[in-house]
C-alpha cells in the first residue's frame, strides 16, 4: 500500500483508475480555477485559521467521542463509541464542508452559490453559510426527497434559500445534481457550485475529503486520550462518501484498524431495489464528472436505486472510496431498510440519540456483527447526522402515531 494515501489524487484528479474531470468544456475553466484557488488556500495559514475559527465558534467543533455504554451492554460485544457529528450546528457533518467552500467562494469574489441535496442536510448547511455571508443560494432537490424531507425544505427556505424541485427521472439526488450542473454551466462566471460529497470532477473529491478530514483527526486524538490505543474498527454509512472518508482518512496508515463502509441495501440486492454500488450491479463507469463505481446495466445505463434514506439513494460512490476498495483498505457491506429502521429505533431507545437514517445503517451493521467481536475490542461509529428530519417518514413506515 502506498505511504501517500492521504496525498492522492494525482494532478489530474485520478485516484488510480478513478476520478478525473469528465465535464462539458464550459466547466473546465472554473474547475481549474477552483483547483488553483483551493491549492493556494490550503497553504494559506490565515485561511486555515479562519476555517478553524468558524468550525469551533460557529459549527461547534470539536464534537464529542461518546462511549455508548448502554448500547455496548445491550449488544454484548465490543466497546462502542459514537463520533457525535449530529451535535454540530445544522445537525450533520455537512457544515464542515460548506464552511470551507464558502470561504473559497469569498476568495474568488463570487456572490451566488448553488447546491444539490438528497436528505436535505447539505442543502441546509449550504443555505446556512450563504445566509451567514450574505450570498444568494439556490438548492436543487428531487421532488420525492422534498416530500420525505419536508422539515429540511422549510429550514432552507427560512434561511433564505430558493429550493427548486426537480421532477425528472426518479426525482431524487442524481437528478438534483444534474440540474445543479446545468445551472452552473449557464451561470459559471457568477456562481460557485458547493458540491456536498466526495463526488464529481476534480478537485471536489479531494477538496471535500480534506474539509471533512477534521472528523477523523479529532476521533483519532480522542480515542487515544480515552483508551490509550487505536480502535479495532471504524464504521460509517456510505452514500457519496463524505462522512466515511472524513472519518477513515486519519487512520489509513494504521493497518490494524478495520474500516467498514455500509451502503444502502434498500429492499434487498435486486435491480432497482437498493443503492449498494459494491454489491450486484455495480461496475466501473462515468457519472456526473468522475469515473467510479456506478450502478448500471450491461449497456451502461444508470439503474434505478432505492433506499429508505434519501442521503444514501445515489447510483455512484466517491472515486477515492472505489480506489481504497481496490487496495483492500476499506471493506464494504450493506444494511437493508428494515435493518436500518430497527437500528433507528434501537439507538433512540437505548442511548436517547435519534440517528439520521443514514447513520442508522452504520448502527445496523454493528448490531448485526457485535457478537463477532471480543468485549475488549473498540468500535467507532460515525454518527454523521441527527434524525429529526427522518422522524415523520419513519413514523409513516413503522405505523407509529405522532
Amino acid at each position: 500500500m502506498s505511504k501517500n494515501l492521504t496525498t492522492i489524487p494525482d494532478k489530474r484528479g485520478h485516484f488510480g483508475p478513478y476520478g478525473g474531470m469528465f465535464v462539458p468544456e464550459t466547466l473546465m475553466a472554473p474547475l481549474q480555477e477552483l483547483a488553483r484557488e483551493y491549492e493556494k488556500a490550503r497553504r494559506d495559514r490565515r485561511f486555515r485559521e479562519e476555517l478553524d475559527y468558524y468550525l469551533r465558534e460557529y459549527a461547534g467543533r470539536p464534537t464529542p467521542l461518546y462511549f455508548a455504554e448502554r448500547m455496548t451492554r445491550e449488544l454484548g460485544g465490543p466497546k462502542i463509541y459514537l463520533k457525535r457529528e449530529d451535535l454540530l450546528h445544522t445537525g450533520a457533518h455537512k457544515i464542515n464542508n460548506t464552511l470551507g467552500q464558502i470561504l473559497l467562494v469569498r476568495r474568488m469574489g463570487k456572490r451566488r452559490i448553488i447546491a444539490e441535496t438528497g436528505a436535505g442536510q447539505h442543502g441546509v448547511a449550504a443555505a446556512t453559510v450563504a445566509a451567514m455571508f450574505g450570498m444568494e443560494c439556490v438548492v436543487y432537490m428531487g421532488a420525492v426527497d422534498m416530500q420525505r424531507q419536508a422539515l429540511n425544505v422549510y429550514r432552507m427556505q427560512l434561511l433564505g434559500a430558493d429550493v427548486r424541485a426537480v421532477t425528472a427521472g426518479q426525482q431524487t439526488l442524481k437528478e438534483a445534481i444534474n440540474e445543479a450542473m446545468r445551472d452552473w454551466v449557464t451561470n459559471v462566471r457568477t456562481t460557485h457550485y458547493i458540491l456536498g460529497s466526495v463526488l464529481g470532477a476534480h478537485p471536489y473529491p479531494m477538496m471535500v475529503r480534506d474539509f471533512q478530514s477534521v472528523i477523523g483527526r479529532e476521533a483519532r486524538r480522542q480515542i487515544l486520550e480515552q483508551e490509550e490505543c487505536l480502535p479495532n474498527a471504524l464504521v460509517a454509512c456510505v452514500g457519496g462518501g463524505s462522512n466515511s472518508i472524513g472519518l477513515f482518512c486519519a487512520f489509513l496508515r494504521d493497518k490494524n484498524v478495520r474500516m467498514i463502509g455500509v451502503e444502502g441495501g434498500g429492499r434487498g440486492i435486486k435491480p432497482g431495489e437498493h443503492a449498494a454500488r459494491f454489491q450486484k450491479g455495480g461496475s466501473l463507469g462515468v457519472l456526473q464528472g468522475a469515473r467510479t463505481y456506478v450502478l448500471q446495466d450491461k449497456d451502461g445505463q444508470i439503474m434505478l436505486t432505492h433506499s429508505v434514506s434519501a442521503g444514501l439513494d445515489y447510483a455512484a460512490v466517491g472515486p477515492e472510496l472505489s480506489y481504497l476498495r481496490d487496495l483492500k483498505r476499506i471493506e464494504y457491506t450493506y444494511a437493508t431498510d428494515n435493518e436500518a429502521l430497527k437500528a433507528f429505533q434501537f439507538c433512540s431507545r437505548v442511548e436517547g440519540i435519534i440517528p439520521a437514517l443514514e447513520s442508522a445503517h452504520a448502527v445496523a451493521f454493528v448490531m448485526k456483527h457485535a457478537k463477532s467481536h471480543r468485549k475488549s475490542d473498540i468500535v467507532i461509529i460515525n454518527m454523521s447526522g441527527r434524525g429529526d428530519k427522518d422522524v415523520t417518514e419513519a413514523a409513516k413506515i413503522l405505523n407509529l402515531k405522532l
